[in-house]
């Protein structure tokens, strides 16, 4: 028909219609059109909160619409409310403890991209495109898990100024435990905290992150004053070493740190957390046990070992470029402050192609990611402590420096902390 003088852009018209420069388009078509355009553009919210005449219009016709179409009304109203009113979740601000020591160990064997070329089909320029890694550490001689993890927190220990009797508390973030029963008692006894209570938390590459926030949940809540959190792990004993897109990413390695109490939330070193998980993803990174079959007697049991560590590794960087920049802009709502407040972002150091996709859709420059997995490739849960070890010796971290924090790995599991140092 011929638009009537002053028809607009959009208008309501009985029958479920609305004029559209002075075409008749129905309503509910042009709401799939607008719900499938959101889906595939967010960047389209702004635009449709901003427009008066198609508001009205959604709510006078939603009774009448499938569900496929009213729900259109919910995403623009989810999604507004989840952009401008962005709220701290409860229990996940600020803890009362703050990191004080810190220090790390490293096997004295160095394996360097070009001696991984005598081992698998592979070149050092492959490897160092594809993850950054040129170099990584494997335990040999009489090193183990253990001795690594006491060397660092014998060392973290000295950096903080207290002594092993001072501390109460003692978690080790480990997959690859000397022994299965757990390695924490026997690194707690090895550093004379007689007095502290010790456990292993496993948890893969997201491993030491869970313990720092278990740790420091434990001393906000008065339970513990001083503990002491490490991270450890010797991959390199259950890779395939003739798996070249696994053996290549692990090294060995430990890193400790040493958490105290402060009075206040505002003297806080713990700014704000978030953690996560999902198990559905388990089977894209996984180290599983496998059962053979013993007769004893009249029953048959299950015994075995551990399977390589095997890894579906698009999934895998597809979850972590997802995710990872998600729970830490989680974990900024919860500590109150805004990305541009960091002075350095520490990930788990898996790839470096991960942290530069990280750091840009944090808006956070590359020069302030801390990294060092050139030397030390994928240490598990020990990559965040060793990392943040050099970091503060180096004295590129300082006192007062704000340090955004995640780990993410098997499980699958992921989360962050904000950290400001001393």
């Amino acid at each position: 028909r011929t638009p009537r003088e002053g028809e607009g852009s959009l208008r309501g018209r009985e029958g479920g219609e609305m004029v559209m420069k002075g075409a008749l388009i129905p309503v509910a078509g042009v709401l799939l059109l607008a719900q499938a355009a959101i889906a595939f553009t967010p960047s389209l919210l702004p635009t449709l909160r901003a427009a008066p005449a198609l508001r009205p219009l959604v709510s006078q016709r939603r009774s009448a619409l499938p569900k496929l179409h009213t729900s259109l009304l919910a995403t623009v109203s989810d999604a507004e409310t989840a952009e401008e009113t962005k709220q701290p979740a409860p229990g996940r601000g600020a803890l009362k403890c703050k990191p004080i020591g810190v220090s790390f160990a490293a096997p004295e064997v160095r394996l360097s991209n070009e001696g991984m070329e005598k081992v698998v089909d592979t070149t050092s320029e492959w490897i160092r495109t594809r993850t950054g890694i040129e170099a990584r550490h494997i335990l040999g001689g009489e090193e183990t898990v253990r001795s690594l993890a006491v060397k660092a927190a014998q060392g973290a220990l000295e950096n903080s100024g207290l002594k092993g009797e001072d501390i109460d508390m003692v978690i080790v973030a480990t997959s690859s435990p000397d022994d299965m029963f757990g390695d924490a008692p026997s690194v707690a006894a090895a550093i004379g905290a007689k007095k502290a209570f010790a456990m292993d938390l496993t948890a893969a590459c997201s491993g030491f992150l869970f313990s720092t926030v278990t740790a420091g949940q434990f001393i906000h809540n008065g339970a513990s004053k001083n503990a002491l959190v490490v991270g450890a792990d010797a991959l390199s004993r259950w890779v395939d070493w003739e798996d070249r897109n696994t053996c290549v990413l692990f090294g060995d390695g430990a890193g400790a740190m040493v958490l105290t109490a402060t009075e206040t939330e505002e003297e806080a070193g713990l700014l704000g957390f978030e953690l996560h998980s999902d198990g559905n993803g388990y089977c894209n990174l996984k180290f599983p046990f496998e059962a053979e079959e013993k007769a004893i007697g009249d029953v048959t049991v299950a015994q075995g070992g551990y399977t390589p560590i095997s890894m579906v590794g698009r999934e895998v960087y597809k979850f972590a470029t997802r995710d990872v920049p998600r729970v830490l802009d989680e974990a900024l709502v919860n500590a109150g402050i805004e990305a541009s407040d960091v002075d350095h972002l520490l990930l788990h150091q898996a790839n470096i192609r991960i942290m530069e996709v990280v750091a840009d859709r944090l808006g956070i420059p590359m020069d302030k990611v801390l990294h060092n997995l050139e030397e030390y490739g994928n240490t598990s849960a020990g990559s965040i402590p060793i990392c943040l070890a050099e970091a503060v010796a180096s004295g590129r971290v300082k006192k007062g420096d704000v340090i955004a924090c995640a780990g993410f790995g098997a499980g699958l599991s992921w989360g962050a902390c904000i950290l400001r140092w001393g």
